[in-house]
């Protein structure tokens, strides 16, 4: 009879155990947030190629870049997770995607350059040479997973 009862007991302990799991990652995956529509370029600035040289001291000021610009959205490594990112209804991207990398420096220029709301435009704020830099930097996010 005893055992019985700890069989029970233990059966609805792991019941129980089991729910509490499900009821967590299902909290965790309604929190996603949706990546918002596409966001495509066009051939021509798709194809642009990016003219400044990738070399340990570009990416490094590309990383410098980035924490004063883009950091606070997109996050110290690139996964959308930000502190500002917490404000905004739709991811902000998580450089370190395979879909990131498959986007061609060019593509990645012009979405810096122009923005799309909630990201603001960087034609003003940046020159070109600064964003081209932003992008040899975001690169080496994918790349440190």
């Amino acid at each position: 009879m005893k055992n019985s009862l700890k069989k029970i007991q233990t059966i609805e302990a792991a019941t129980i155990f089991l729910s509490l799991i499900f009821l967590v990652s299902t909290a965790f995956i309604i929190q996603e947030k949706p990546k918002g529509k596409p966001w495509k370029a066009s051939e021509a600035d798709a194809k642009m190629k990016n003219p400044v040289k990738t070399d340990d001291d570009n990416v490094k000021e590309g990383k410098d870049i980035y924490a004063q610009h883009c950091k606070s959205c997109h996050g110290v490594k690139g996964k959308g997770d930000g502190p500002k990112s917490e404000k905004i209804d739709i991811s902000c991207g998580d450089f370190t995607a395979e879909d990131v990398a498959k986007q061609s420096d060019g593509e990645l220029y012009w979405k810096t350059t122009e923005g799309r709301k909630p990201m603001p435009s960087f034609s003003e704020k940046l020159s070109d040479t600064e964003r081209w830099t932003v992008i040899n930097y975001i690169r080496t996010l994918g790349k440190a997973k």
